[in-house]
């Protein structure tokens, strides 16, 4: 039985986040006894390479920035939902495009503690998460070819998002995303194929609500 492109996605992200939990059960029982922040809420600047039809690159670079949020249920397990926006211009002559994206899915969080004296008075020191988003977006002002309807000034489509990033605490509530890279996949009308295959990569500051305390 033949799987489509989701389906392998979404077999390999659960594949993904299986591996990383079971290696996080076989951390030190120090860190064991601290239950991870319940949640973070960052802002970022990114900046996306796209193309708009895949073959001969025609590459060029978004710039814009968003807002992501995750909540975390139980050994670093949660949910992120991500919302975005990016503008390009003249990425191909006399052509701008713009596109808003928000997607959500499941997030993956492993935080590293370092330690001073009694656990208890353990702190975050860094984390890495790794995560698989899905949802939509609608770019704009732009030209969006397609053979049953023309060109059109806007469009929507699925998209997806899996990559992983890192934080850097500086200090107890809050951190810098010091990195995060993703995969970013959309299926926007362009008289091709209709996707778009780009990498993006952002930077930006994390509120962690709820710092961490041992298990009662």
């Amino acid at each position: 039985m033949r799987i489509s492109f989701r389906g392998r996605v979404l077999l390999a992200g659960a594949c993904m986040l299986a591996g990383m939990s079971a290696g996080a059960q076989q951390s030190n029982t120090a860190l064991a006894k601290f239950k991870p922040t319940s949640g973070d809420v960052a802002i970022t600047y990114a900046v996306e390479r796209g193309k708009v039809a895949p073959g001969s690159c025609g590459c060029f670079w978004y710039e814009g920035g968003g807002i992501d949020g995750a909540v975390n249920f139980a050994r670093g397990i949660g949910i992120a939902a991500s919302l975005t926006g990016d503008h390009a211009s003249d990425y191909a002559p006399g052509l701008d495009i713009s596109k808003v994206t928000f997607m959500a899915g499941p997030r993956y969080t492993y935080t590293f503690l370092t330690h001073h004296g009694e656990p208890k008075d353990a702190k975050p020191r860094f984390q890495l998460f790794g995560q698989a988003l899905f949802g939509g977006v609608h770019a704009f002002n732009s030209e969006f070819p397609s053979s049953s309807t023309g060109v059109k000034t806007s469009a929507g489509s699925f998209a997806m998002q899996t990559g992983a990033g890192v934080n850097l605490f500086f200090f107890r509530n809050f951190s810098a995303r010091l990195l995060e890279a993703d995969y970013v996949r959309t299926e926007l009308p362009n008289s091709l194929a209709d996707t778009q295959n780009d990498l993006r990569l952002s930077f930006g500051v994390s509120y962690h609500f709820t710092s961490f305390r041992l298990h009662r």
